[in-house]
């Protein structure tokens, strides 16, 4: 339980950086790609959380990020739309190695509001049921 609740930490804490630059309306290059290396990070520590969570509180053994989303609509974290939204996610984090190219990095950039707010209800619903 010691490493769920460290890794919720880590998380929040991402996701408190993240959200600074993910609602930025017409960012210059430089915010742009920040926002999305901040996206990144965010992502990783929310899934990961996720993972530890549906172990922890679950017992449900999910290795990777869509496995783990799966998972998390099943045990009712995530309702059907925000998974979609959520694979969706996995999906353009996986093309952030692309940022160099701007028709991507604009791409995954529009997406990134919605993301952000995703990623923090996620979080605090995790949040909500260790707290229970």
């Amino acid at each position: 339980m010691e490493r769920l609740r460290q890794r919720l930490e880590a998380a929040e804490k991402a996701l408190a950086a993240f959200e600074k630059l993910a609602n930025l309306k017409k960012p210059n290059d430089v915010e742009r790609d920040a926002a999305i290396q901040r996206f990144e990070f965010s992502f990783e520590a929310s899934w990961k959380a996720a993972k530890q969570y549906l172990y922890d509180i679950e017992g449900v053994d999910a290795g990777s990020p869509k496995s783990v989303i799966r998972s998390c609509r099943e045990v009712h974290l995530l309702e059907d739309e925000e998974t979609v939204l959520a694979l969706e996610m996995v999906n353009d984090r996986n093309l952030t190695v692309h940022t160099y190219n701007e028709e991507v990095a604009i791409k995954i950039h529009k997406n990134l509001t919605r993301y952000n707010n995703l990623l923090h209800q996620w979080v605090e619903r995790m949040n909500r049921k260790v707290i229970e």
